[in-house]
């Protein structure tokens, strides 16, 4: 028998929510639709779906739209079956059918990230301790301490010793081989980098080591130091280390993927700084395609370094790249539909709505409120008294007399720009939510089970309801 599923939806929304499920042509499940009353969806509250769902429900499950702040688990258990959000926009929705059962789990990863700290010799002890901890809820794995050449570093031990007492792992970065072992003998769980040359501080000191070749590009030396490690039983990395673009890039990836071949079971390590550092470009497309060498060749460590402001947040973008790619290979499928993180500047389906669309929608409202969206042909804001489409913001505020009421407009002007900005870029708009900028900004924490407070705007002017 087919699982019957109940779509809760409100006036206005109605149409377009049938129009939709009707396309999507024979289905597993049966639909039906209950306008719930209001007219936004998504003001639906808890105590209106308690008081007016009937009892008991003939659906299997119960779909929200996905901007409904309500208690979920309370609702099932109230009516005795699922409830669910759907997606935020309608236009998601055939899309959401398709994978609700299977979501992607981005929990799990494989590669390990070293966050390199590069001017920790001019930095105190208490400075570098709040940057690793930082660097750990980034989603750094261990904080590795970069020496400088020719710059003397005292502090060394007792950088060490404090990250490691705050419960952090630590990897101690030179090529000066003293400062190696000061750093092993500290406490430092890996030393970047080693040759055969210098491979003894690890034996020494018992520190995990991260094997490069002698010279620049000799596998033949890094095989030999790979052989010498296990030959001792010392935990290791190889790294064939990554060049920039135009000075051996191409032949560094060659490399990767010829000790991948020649050593099916080695740990690696890819430093991916030196293309995101070295790179004109947003660090985040650069970091995914780096990350998804890592997932073809079983790369799982890498060496992440912000030094460069357009790199402020490799981290968190190594961070998301790493997961999806996870989930991606285990699928056996390519790396897309699993997140939203990586797409920081465009977004693959920027409208969700035709300019037909919301035309249809604005020939209904008969308030003063103003709704605004985004479409293909521009910003579109509309109430009872008209539709405006334009390119611009700054075009729009002759159109909508606001101009003796300074909180309305102060809001109007600040969603307007948000949706010009959305429009440039083709990005996702939402009145009163913010743009998503993926693993760019913070996102903050939403609690989906009630309503926002109203904002500073609209509580000088109660009753607006934009």
């Amino acid at each position: 028998m087919a699982e019957r599923l109940l779509f809760v939806t409100g006036r206005l929304a109605r149409p377009r929510l049938e129009k939709i499920l009707n396309g999507l042509g024979p289905t597993e499940f049966e639909w039906t639709i209950h306008d719930i009353g209001v007219k936004v969806a998504a003001l639906m509250t808890e105590a209106i779906l308690m008081r007016r769902l009937p009892r008991p429900l003939a659906a299997d499950r119960v779909v929200l739209p996905g901007r409904a702040r309500v208690d979920l688990a309370r609702l099932s258990e109230a009516f005795g079956i699922p409830f669910e959000r759907g997606p935020d926009e309608l236009a998601d929705l055939p899309h959401h059918l398709g994978r609700a059962r299977t979501a992607p789990d981005l929990t799990r990863y494989r590669v390990r990230i070293f966050a390199e700290i590069v001017d920790a010799p001019g930095r105190t002890v208490d400075d570098l301790l709040i940057q690793a901890q930082d660097m750990r809820e980034q989603g750094a794995d261990i904080i590795d301490i970069g020496c400088l050449p020719d710059t003397p570093f005292p502090h060394l031990e007792d950088v060490v010793r404090t990250l490691k007492a705050a419960g952090l792992a630590v990897s101690v970065d030179s090529a000066d081989p003293d400062e190696l072992r000061r750093g092993a003998q500290a406490g430092a769980d890996w030393l970047l980098s080693l040759n055969r040359g210098t491979l003894a501080i690890a034996r020494e000191t018992g520190a995990g080591a991260v094997l490069v070749p002698a010279k620049h590009g000799d596998l033949p030396s890094l095989y030999e130091a790979m052989e010498q490690a296990e030959k001792h039983g010392l935990t290791w990395i190889a790294d064939p280390v990554l060049d920039p673009i135009h000075f051996g890039f191409t032949a560094s990836l060659e490399r990767y993927a010829a000790v991948r071949r020649q050593h099916p079971q080695a740990p690696m390590l890819m430093g991916t700084g030196n293309l995101t550092e070295l790179t004109d470009a947003d660090s985040g497309g650069v970091t995914a395609v780096l990350m998804g060498i890592c997932s073809e060749l079983a790369i799982d460590n890498v060496l992440v370094v912000h030094v460069s402001d357009h790199t402020r947040r490799t981290i968190e973008e190594h961070d998301a790249a790493r997961r999806i790619m996870l989930a991606a290979r285990e699928d056996e499928s390519l790396p897309r539909d699993y997140s939203r993180m990586l797409l920081q500047l465009h977004d693959r389906k920027p409208f969700a709505s035709s300019p037909a669309e919301i035309a249809e929608l604005a020939a209904q409202v008969r308030d003063a409120n103003y709704r605004i969206e985004v479409s293909s042909d521009g910003i579109h804001i509309y109430n009872a008294g008209g539709h405006h489409v334009a390119q611009d913001a700054m075009s729009l505020f002759p159109k909508l007399g606001i101009a003796a009421d300074g909180a309305h407009a102060f809001y109007l002007g600040t969603e307007l720009m948000k949706a010009e900005i959305a429009y440039r870029l083709g990005k996702r708009f939402a009145q009163d939510e913010p743009l998503n900028w993926g693993a760019a900004v913070d996102v903050l924490g939403e609690d989906k089970t009630r309503l926002a407070a109203a904002g500073h705007t609209l509580r000088a002017k109660q009753g607006s309801g934009d």
